[in-house]
């Protein structure tokens, strides 16, 4: 059973995304402020985190940003609609993906299911993919324990920023466009203005380091997308 903490003031919405996601066959646990919210999420025992980032006391961002100091737990952002700088806010911080409110519980439920599907298949009744381990230059991509070496140091890498690396190694040297990556990392189509791609890239570029030329091992390719180097080529 998934298990699901959803941190929310918004009292009477809360009790009607969990009567949904308990219908769908999820235990949601609810809570309703930052400093509770995140006391929950630190003590363990859930898959994933729905935050919204209104939140009385601590914020969702600040609850998000101590929380990524000691958990990797896959994290939902829900912000106002239209309110870029706190999506963006929360993607730098280290939220897996972002949902704008007012949802629909199926747009929800498609968001939390595309985020379990990479990290946690066996949660959605799935077996986990066939992972083998990746080397690319200095870089080291375990699939199985899902971790990531960088110069033979290990990588504080979220959910989503290990599911990016670890596509962009299968494909090494070759361009991956920004479409395909989100619809097999993100698992939802690529629109316009969404700018989850360019900064999950970012987090893992200051994360990675330099090549000893300068350069970063990912590069941007303007218009298209992403490609891993390898310096073997």
């Amino acid at each position: 059973m998934v298990r699901v903490l959803l941190v929310d003031d918004d009292q009477e919405l809360c009790q009607l995304q969990r009567d949904y996601l308990t219908s769908e066959g999820f235990a949601v646990t609810l809570s309703h402020d930052g400093e509770s919210g995140l006391t929950m999420a630190m003590q363990g025992g859930f898959d994933i985190l729905l935050l919204d980032q209104m939140l009385p006391g601590l914020s969702g961002s600040e609850v998000l940003r101590r929380l990524r100091q000691h958990s990797s737990l896959p994290v939902l952002m829900i912000t106002a609609r239209g309110d870029d700088v706190d999506r963006i806010l929360g993607l730098e911080t280290g939220a897996d993906d972002y949902v704008a409110k007012p949802c629909s519980p199926r747009e929800l439920m498609a968001r939390i299911r595309a985020i379990l599907r990479r990290c946690a298949p066996e949660k959605l009744g799935g077996n986990p993919a066939a992972s083998s381990d990746l080397e690319v230059g200095e870089l080291k991509v375990f699939g199985r324990r899902r971790q990531a070496y960088w110069q033979e140091d290990l990588l504080d890498l979220t959910s989503t920023e290990f599911n990016l690396l670890e596509e962009l190694c299968r494909h090494p040297g070759e361009i991956i466009s920004k479409s395909q990556l989100s619809e097999t990392v993100l698992g939802r189509p690529l629109t316009r203005y969404d700018r989850s791609l360019d900064v999950h890239i970012s987090n893992i570029r200051q994360k990675l380091g330099l090549l000893s030329d300068g350069r970063s091992p990912i590069q941007t390719i303007r218009g298209i997308g992403y490609l891993l180097l390898d310096e073997s080529k």
